[in-house]
C-alpha cells in the first residue's frame, strides 16, 4: 500500500520551501501522514471480508488518495490563514511603531521646548 499512497498525492506537501531543516521536517511529517492514511485504509478494508484482493487494494488506494487530498487542503487553508495573520500583525506592528515614534518625537519636542524656554528666562 505504500506505493499507492505515494502515487496518490504523496511526496511533498504544498508550499514546501524554506531552509533544509524545515524541508526535512515537512517531508517527515508528510511521510507520517501517508503512513497513517495507509494504516487507516487497511483498517477500513479489514472489516470488508467479502472484497477480493484487487478490490481491497483499489478501495485502500482510493481511501489513501482521499485522505491525503483532504490533508493537503487542510494544510493549504492553515498556511493561507498563517499568511493572513502574519500580514495583519505586520500591519499592526507598523502602525504601533509609527504611533510610538510620533509620541517619542512629540515628547522630545516638548522637552526641547521646555529647555529652550527655561534657557531664555
Amino acid at each position: 500500500m505504500t506505493g499507492a499512497g505515494r502515487r496518490g498525492g504523496g511526496g511533498h506537501p504544498p508550499g514546501a520551501g524554506g531552509n533544509l531543516a524545515d524541508q526535512a521536517e515537512g517531508y517527515l511529517l508528510w511521510q507520517a501522514r501517508i503512513a497513517e492514511a495507509e494504516r487507516r485504509a487497511r483498517e477500513f478494508t479489514a472489516r470488508m471480508d467479502w472484497l477480493t484482493t484487487a478490490q481491497r487494494d483499489e478501495v485502500e488506494r482510493h481511501h489513501v488518495e482521499d485522505t491525503l487530498r483532504r490533508a493537503r487542503q487542510d494544510l493549504e487553508r492553515v498556511a493561507a490563514r498563517c499568511r493572513s495573520l502574519r500580514a495583519e500583525y505586520e500591519q499592526r506592528y507598523r502602525s504601533l511603531r509609527l504611533r510610538c515614534m510620533g509620541w517619542s518625537v512629540a515628547a522630545w519636542a516638548g522637552l526641547v521646548l521646555v529647555a529652550a524656554v527655561s534657557l531664555i528666562r
